[in-house]
């Protein structure tokens, strides 16, 4: 699995959300994508998802272009938005059927009890959504990206709202599922990066202006505030 992102540009009227930005991206990476409101951080984890349409560029995952083969790839991403759109009034475990069948999904109940078991809302399955917190429903959000297997995942801003067990608890998750995905999450938690991320991509002002390997010994704060200051 490779997403290839060559010089994307997104305008909006007179404003450029996105200038001549390239990543390559290959199976195993967990990549923090992090920068400053307005950086266009979500802008192109939209168009990764095929969710926004480019100004220019090409974006290629498995070879396929995301403005012609736009239903394949959308089968191979799981994406969690940053308002985590949930049908409130559904119960869990009826939100997670209604979203694989969605998938098309034939063997669902296995999957919706591996996944739960997974994200930890097994003991929610018949609580209505709107009745959860702000970490609970971030979990069903995710347990639902995870139901049709996808190789690419795609979060934005996923630790939002995550009190610290829950984010270590995150943090464990996304360790767990990298094997044979890429993974990509935008976040302000700066100091999560490290102990979740093998990578970091800084954007300022839609442009990419760091794109490193790191490990948990890297200062990520002050690597990012060099980059944002410069």
């Amino acid at each position: 699995m490779i997403i290839s992102i060559k010089n994307i540009s997104k305008s909006y009227a007179n404003i450029n959300a996105l200038l001549n930005v390239s990543i390559d991206l290959n199976e195993g990476d967990i990549v923090g994508l992090i920068g400053e409101n307005g950086a266009g951080k979500t802008t192109l984890l939209k168009i990764i998802s095929c969710l926004l349409r480019q100004s220019a560029g090409k974006v290629f995952i498995d070879k396929l272009d995301t403005e012609h083969d736009e239903y394949n790839i959308k089968s191979k991403i799981g994406y969690l938005a940053e308002n985590n759109p949930l049908y409130e009034e559904m119960k869990v475990k009826e939100y997670l059927i209604f979203t694989s069948k969605l998938y098309g999904l034939k063997n669902f109940k296995k999957q919706i009890n591996e996944y739960q078991k997974l994200t930890e809302i097994s003991d929610l399955s018949f609580r209505k959504i709107s009745e959860l917190s702000k970490g609970q429903k971030q979990r069903v959000g995710l347990c639902s990206c995870l139901l049709h297997e996808p190789k690419i995942l795609i979060l934005d801003e996923p630790t939002t709202g995550l009190d610290p067990k829950q984010l270590i608890h995150f943090r464990d998750l996304i360790k767990k599922i990298s094997k044979n995905k890429i993974i990509i999450f935008s976040t302000h938690i700066i100091n999560e990066v490290s102990k979740v991320c093998n990578r970091i991509v800084i954007l300022k002002k839609g442009v990419v202006k760091k794109d490193i390997s790191i490990n948990e010994t890297d200062n990520i704060e002050k690597i990012f505030e060099s980059t944002i200051e410069s």
